[in-house]
């Protein structure tokens, strides 16, 4: 297990409360997150939630993207006044809350091609993988800010592991 960052410990003691630290940039962390899609089909049926499992992997690759330098436009104004606790929530080590609200350019509505959508999910999780430090380092994510790769890989795990546990895999 990674050494926590003081900004990664969540707020909760119970040991049940508390995940452990991952990192997307590594490439067996990544490998074992690939293969838990590679599970995923087109009937996976979310254990909570209104996504179905095509619009999970938009989602997914839509937060992956932005984490990889893509803008994020659209913040609502008292979003960006609450950027500090929500930063914190992200990189804490506490799980995220089932049905917590996202970002509107992360809400995904519509049918989907299960098949595009995992492609365009794993594309955007290989391209994290291939950012070299200079690329990570000049990320300016408007609510996070700068982060150190393991905000980052951490960042990223953690979003991507809340859904595929919500789709059973």
């Amino acid at each position: 297990m990674l050494a926590v960052p003081p900004i990664m410990r969540g707020t909760r003691k119970r040991a049940e409360n508390v995940m452990t630290i991952k990192s997307l940039l590594d490439e067996s962390v990544r490998q074992s997150c690939i293969d838990r899609i590679n599970q995923l089909t087109p009937e996976s049926k979310p254990a909570w939630g209104k996504m179905t499992v095509a619009q999970m992997m938009a989602h997914c690759a839509e937060v992956q993207e932005v984490m990889n330098g893509k803008p994020l436009v659209g913040t609502p104004f008292f979003v960006k006044l609450l950027k500090g606790p929500i930063r914190k929530v992200v990189f804490n080590d506490v799980p995220y809350s089932r049905n917590a609200r996202t970002h509107p350019q992360y809400l995904i509505e519509g049918e989907r091609v299960f098949e595009d959508e995992k492609a365009n999910l794993l594309a955007a999780m290989n391209q994290l993988g291939a950012l070299t430090e200079a690329e990570r380092r000049a990320i300016n994510h408007v609510l996070f800010g700068a982060m150190t790769d393991a905000e980052l890989g951490w960042g990223c795990y953690k979003h991507l592991n809340f859904h595929l546990e919500q789709f059973g895999v």
